[in-house]
């Protein structure tokens, strides 16, 4: 689901458990990134001095996009990756939301879960000629 400039309120609320990547632009231009199960809910919430931080004092705020992404950590992976990104790209998106499939795919595949990562190897103490400072 993508949306253009929200101020209207929903319909219906969303699927429990059904979490949307959403942008907000601020007075000054620039272009929050967040998720939430409602972003229209989200947005007042920011609206009101209750949501994040970085958004206090920077309206009147406007949900300019969101997207359904599926489960929190899809979400909290796509909310990372699209943060990563330069305005102008966001800027496109706001543009032209039909490019979000051809971005947010390869990001998934590439930071699917089912893909393990290597685990870290435990930390081990290795003790160099000398440098070990008690006395046999």
């Amino acid at each position: 689901m993508r949306n253009a400039a929200m101020d209207t309120k929903p319909t219906s609320s969303p699927p429990p458990g059904q979490w949307s990547l959403y942008l907000v632009r601020t007075a000054a231009g620039l272009l929050y990134t967040g998720i939430s199960t409602d972003p229209i809910r989200r947005l007042r919430q920011h609206q009101s001095g209750k949501g994040s931080r970085a958004l206090r004092g920077k309206g009147p705020l406007t949900l300019v996009w969101q997207q359904r992404v599926g489960d929190k950590g899809a979400a909290l992976r796509l909310e990372y990756r699209l943060k990563q990104q330069s305005k102008a790209f966001k800027e496109r998106l706001v543009r032209e939301p039909d490019g979000w499939a051809d971005w947010s795919q390869p990001w998934l595949a590439a930071i699917d879960p089912a893909m393990k990562r290597p685990q870290k190897r435990p930390l081990r103490a290795v003790a160099k000629e000398g440098s070990d400072s008690r006395e046999a």
